[in-house]
């Protein structure tokens, strides 16, 4: 009896199989990816617990325990990088979604068909330029010498800001800059759960007498929290993962905006690059793993005490 049921179960395995080729073989190239750049360069992990050298490669260099990690502690940058990579998130991830919420809700509101197609395209088109042009205009608008911003204060009279040699500037320009570029992006996805929400209710208040902001309020910020409890949940679990195409080509390796830029990714690929500590440029990256895993599970769990529906798993 239980080899008939192994059996019978094992010849449904393979009919489901055959019967959702075309599915399976359509997501194998998205599993194939994620194999190769995602799971396979997971065995690298031992190099935060090796004193790495070249002749022993990746698993012949000697085991040194936690070393890397105790170097990485003791450098005294550990907590800067922590500390910037997850305000910086934090900030991105509350200015963005407000933003991105307020445009969605805009756009659905305007009356007018062809200003919506052309103002949601306007506001995408940013996604698209690279971060390597956005640091191009950038210190174009920021140089001291010749940069617009200065050029424009000094024809009214008023003295140059430098900009890139102060660090107080840069939280305001970085979270404004992350906004302007992927305002158009996330709008798009709040927009789609808008547009999905059922027009009857919308129709129904309108009758009973809401206008425009109680239509807002009772119905549509309601109906996109499930969406935005989502997105929210994915981008908390980068929360500890910093953006390097933008930190990296809009500060670059100046040193004296570290203090309020360097971020966890930033600080690794200096590792490796200049003093080329590989061990520790390896801990530091295991260290924000371990993070932004227990920051999603931390994450999960709170929104399952609160509404299990809403959670991840």
């Amino acid at each position: 009896m239980t080899q008939q049921t192994a059996a019978g179960r094992k010849r449904g395995f393979w009919d489901d199989v055959r019967k959702n080729r075309t599915m399976l073989l359509m997501l194998a190239p998205a599993v194939l990816f994620f194999l190769l750049f995602a799971y396979v360069p997971m065995a690298g992990i031992v190099l935060a617990f090796k004193q790495f050298n070249y002749d022993g490669g990746v698993f012949g260099s000697p085991w040194n325990g936690l070393d890397n990690f105790k170097f990485f502690f003791d450098s005294g940058d550990a907590w800067r990088v922590t500390r910037n990579t997850a305000l910086y998130n934090i900030a991105f991830i509350v200015v963005n979604n407000v933003l991105q919420i307020f445009a969605a809700i805009l756009l659905f509101e305007a009356a007018g068909k062809w200003f919506r197609k052309i103002a949601q395209t306007i506001m995408f088109l940013p996604y698209f330029i690279s971060w390597v042009v956005v640091g191009a205009i950038a210190y174009n608008l920021f140089n001291f010498d010749v940069g617009t911003i200065n050029m424009l204060r000094q024809g009214l009279g008023m003295e140059p800001v430098d900009i890139y040699n102060t660090s107080a500037y840069w939280p305001f320009i970085l979270v404004a800059v992350s906004a302007w570029k992927t305002l158009g992006y996330g709008m798009v996805m709040y927009l789609a759960a808008i547009t999905g929400i059922d027009t009857e209710m919308y129709e129904a208040a309108e009758i009973d007498g809401a206008n425009i902001f109680q239509r807002i309020w009772k119905i549509t910020l309601p109906n996109l929290m499930p969406t935005v409890i989502i997105l929210v949940l994915l981008a908390i679990g980068n929360i500890f993962r910093g953006d390097f195409g933008m930190f990296y080509n809009m500060v670059g390796n100046n040193g004296l905006l570290f203090a309020s830029t360097d971020v966890i990714d930033t600080f690794v690929f200096r590792s490796l690059t200049t003093s080329n500590e590989i061990g520790m440029s390896a801990a530091a990256g295991f260290y924000q793993s371990v993070l932004g895993f227990a920051t999603i599970m931390f994450a999960n769990y709170a929104v399952r005490k609160y509404d299990k529906d809403r959670a991840l798993f």
